[in-house]
């Protein structure tokens, strides 16, 4: 019978890529288990399966590997499996220094005055060797343990904590659907506004927006807005290029019409460091900027991020006060979750921001949460946890 199932590995970990996907399952009764696995749609080779592991590779080429263990020995294998090899080493000297090996097996004593305890939850795990629960997106090594044992673990932002987003598109420019359709499956999702920012006319390729269509969609977000077909709130805003030398793709009055002003680099990725990284700080400077958007430009798998010293954007976006975007597209989540202990230390926002370009894509801001939280931020420290009203104060529209 099947006792439990749960996700391992990078993946649990809110890893931004995964080599492969682990799985783990508690029963008693491993073969159908395993046998349900290896002819699991979608399946093109079965390169093991075993009487308690089984490994798949699907037809897009990601492997998968799924093991069955005990109940008894489930939240073991799992904290084993979910790693990092860094945490898991770190939890095994602590082990060891309460007398008690640690393996995906379980505790044993390693002398006499140690008993072995068991564990019915993961938070048992961490409770015999006198820690609190360590979220899984944590778990690489980096502090987390002495901040657990030091009760400063952070209450890390949840999906529901967000109110809102900004940064996204609409038939206007390069987005699938219109700014009702857009509006209609923000409300879906709970929230209470919703950022429109289409591409400005830099980004031909994009479709952007001349001075001239920006302020047709502006009346057009107004009229909606005030027709009260929906209850959120539509924010007028641009995905604005920063140009070669730092300048807007508008001009200052148009921004400082807009409810909201993202500002992205979109082309010549190839320049140097310093000029890049200066390019960025100078729209930083820009009284009518209000967030950055995908600040590195990767694209993961695809493009690697340009130039760019990301230690003195954190240190300018502070001084100004700016926002920066934690890209939650997939293909993006950028900034990169490495950053942002620095970004929040230094007092700089977060921005989850789901770069929408269908209405499905809205969906994104799951992602993005879970980077959010990889990298230790919590609901103060993310802008749109905020309700509209303090939002609108924030960008002092």
């Amino acid at each position: 019978m099947l006792f439990r199932s749960e996700a391992a590995g990078s993946l649990r970990r809110a890893r931004e890529t995964v080599g492969d996907l682990d799985f783990l399952v508690a029963s008693a009764e491993p073969q159908p288990v395993m046998d349900w696995f290896v002819a699991y749609p979608g399946v093109k080779e079965v390169t093991a399966h075993g009487e308690t592991k089984s490994s798949v590779r699907f037809e897009n080429g990601l492997q998968a590997d799924l093991r069955v263990v005990p109940a008894e020995q489930f939240y073991f294998a799992l904290h084993h499996f979910t790693g990092s090899k860094e945490h898991n080493v770190a939890m095994r000297h602590r082990a060891l220094g309460r007398g008690l090996s640690m393996s995906e097996w379980g505790f044993k004593a390693v002398d006499e005055q140690a008993t072995a305890p068991g564990a019915r939850s993961e938070a048992e795990v961490f409770a015999a060797l006198g820690l609190p629960w360590i979220p899984p997106e944590l778990r690489e090594g980096n502090g987390e343990i002495d901040a657990a044992e030091a009760g400063q673990l952070p209450a890390l932002v949840e999906l529901a904590d967000l109110r809102g987003v900004f940064h996204n598109h609409t038939t206007e420019s390069d987005g699938d659907h219109t700014l009702e359709q857009m509006a209609a499956a923000a409300e879906a999702q709970g929230w209470e506004y919703l950022g429109i920012s289409d591409h400005s006319k830099s980004s031909f390729q994009a479709g952007g927006l001349d001075e001239a269509r920006l302020a047709r969609q502006r009346e057009a977000i107004a009229r909606l807005n005030a027709s009260g077909q929906y209850r959120i709130r539509v924010l007028a805003g641009s995905e604005v290029d920063i140009l070669k030398d730092g300048s807007l793709d508008f001009p200052d009055d148009v921004l400082a019409g807009l409810d909201f002003v993202v500002a992205s680099v979109h082309n010549l990725f190839t320049l140097d460091r310093e000029a890049q990284t200066a390019r960025i700080i100078r729209a930083i400077e820009s009284e009518h900027v209000d967030m950055i958007g995908h600040l590195t430009g990767r694209l993961l798998n695809k493009r690697e991020p340009y130039e760019v010293d990301v230690a003195k954007v954190i240190d300018a976006a502070a001084a100004n006060g700016m926002i920066l975007e934690l890209n939650a597209n997939p293909w993006r989540l950028d900034l990169d979750w490495r950053w942002w202990r620095r970004a929040a230390e230094k007092g700089v926002l977060c921005s989850i921001n789901p770069d929408a370009h269908h209405v499905d894509q809205l969906a994104f801001a799951a992602h993005g949460v879970r980077i959010a939280r990889k990298g230790w931020l919590t609901k103060a420290q993310v802008l749109n946890t905020r309700p509209l009203a303090e939002v609108l104060r924030w960008l002092g529209r």
